[in-house]
């Protein structure tokens, strides 16, 4: 009679155990690439700054979606895409119905080719390419635009029957009088956007837009450190992660709305 009490106990462990796995693999998922502005560090903060995507989870409801901070430090658009153990291994996990949001653009400003990093990109959202030779790969290498970059990731996205999404770059603390800088690479990801099929958020001028009301010292107070004028601090980045969670919830045709708390 134990005997049997134990097996049943161990069936209905197994049973619970196998669910669970079960609907955690079914679970829609949501991808987050991009720089260090999305994930900076390990995304825990160790050195006082954080990116946005270190917070956007915590809009979600967990039971209904899964959401992966994927984004790297020191990335630009090229480097992400060409890196096998970074976009390949996200790919290869996207499946029909999931999502991905990309932000890049602050490191497709540095040199195409030099020895450091050699990530640049062209400007603009174009077709046209440069060959080089990669000083790092040691090999000759065909670079693309900003824009040709994103496009190619909306493609893959596609491809899989996934939604992509593309925001522009946050801004950095930089002013004009009472004027944030705005970047261009906000412009060549909303015509990426437009001209491949994503959906776009114009995360630039929503962020400018609180920024302006509240002004460049508090700005500066709180939401970016001493340490540079590109990476926000926790509250920055808590900032930057509700903006984008407003967003989808004000805009339901991208269709995380119903993911949301």
């Amino acid at each position: 009679m134990l005997r049997n009490i134990r097996l049943l106990f161990l069936g209905i462990c197994t049973f619970l155990m196998l669910n669970s796995f079960l609907q955690q693999e079914n679970k829609t998922r949501l991808f987050v690439i991009g720089d260090s502005t999305v994930k900076n560090g390990r995304g825990d903060g160790s050195n006082g700054q954080w990116g946005w995507g270190s917070f956007i989870a915590n809009y979600f409801d967990q039971n209904k979606i899964e959401v992966r901070n994927q984004a790297l430090g020191g990335t630009s658009t090229r480097t992400f895409y060409n890196n096998p153990k970074l976009w390949q291994q996200v790919l290869d996990n996207i499946r029909p119905g999931d999502y991905v949001i990309m932000q890049f653009g602050h490191n497709d400003s540095s040199p195409v080719v030099d020895t450091l990093r050699a990530r640049g990109t062209l400007k603009g959202n174009g077709d046209e390419y440069e060959e080089v030779i990669n000083p790092l790969l040691k090999q000759n290498e065909m670079v693309y635009s900003y824009g040709f970059y994103l496009r190619r990731f909306v493609k893959n996205i596609q491809d899989k029957g996934a939604t992509a999404i593309i925001c522009s770059p946050i801004p950095r603390n930089s002013w004009e009088g009472e004027k944030v800088r705005k970047s261009n690479y906000a412009d060549w990801a909303k015509e990426a956007a437009i001209q491949s099929g994503a959906h776009f958020i114009p995360l630039q001028d929503l962020i400018i837009s609180v920024y302006e009301k509240e002004g460049q010292q508090k700005v500066k107070s709180t939401y970016f450190g001493e340490k540079d004028a590109t990476h926000t601090i926790k509250e920055g980045a808590e900032l930057n992660a509700k903006l984008v969670a407003n967003y989808l919830k004000s805009n339901s045709n991208i269709g995380l709305k119903k993911f949301l708390k």
